[in-house]
């Protein structure tokens, strides 16, 4: 794990920006984790936005589709914008597939040190599966989707993420606790 420590001073009104960058497969917990992070960190006073892949796909990045470089623009667009909105003493949370670490460490490259944090929401592919929020995984199966990130396109794990969120072994509220102790130790 990298040392998330940086002495610096603040950006904004005493605020100290960060990119909080939530990678794992479909269903496995991304978003859901983030909004209970931004709830939590909305009741302590800080700044926060949400970028999540699905909505920012609807306004951003409709222009793109789903091979690996379009896919890699997401990324890049959304990397950028998280970067502008962090420098300014926002914490940007971005769950996002995000599903080559390439990309993944471009937008960490466009951050300062100690600005950008990322989270492997490591549930396995069954467990996903199982949850299915959007029915991608039925919509699979059954032959009606293809390009699955995790299932029949790739998913490349981050090596060292600086936070591991296995939530299939933990609560909501512990994800979310792990998370908040990484960002305030």
């Amino acid at each position: 794990m990298r040392d998330l420590s940086v002495a610096s001073e603040p950006d904004v009104d005493g605020k100290r920006g960060v990119t909080v960058w939530l990678t794992g497969l479909p269903s496995s917990g991304k978003s859901t984790i983030a909004r209970a992070l931004e709830k939590r960190l909305l009741d302590d006073g800080e700044r926060v936005e949400v970028l999540d892949g699905d909505a920012v796909r609807a306004h951003l990045t409709r222009d793109l589709g789903f091979s690996r470089e379009d896919r890699d623009e997401n990324v890049r667009r959304i990397g950028f914008v998280a970067h502008l909105l962090s420098r300014n003493g926002v914490v940007v949370l971005c769950p996002v597939i995000a599903p080559y670490r390439a990309a993944r460490d471009e937008v960490r490259a466009l951050h300062d040190p100690g600005r950008f944090v990322e989270v492997y929401v490591s549930t396995p592919v069954g467990v996903c599966s199982d949850r299915d929020v959007k029915g991608l995984y039925a919509e699979q199966k059954a032959g009606n989707l293809s390009g699955l990130t995790g299932v029949d396109d790739p998913y490349e794990p981050p090596l060292e993420p600086d936070v591991l969120v296995p939530t299939h072994n933990q609560s909501l509220e512990e994800s979310v606790e792990t998370v908040w102790r990484a960002l305030h130790d």
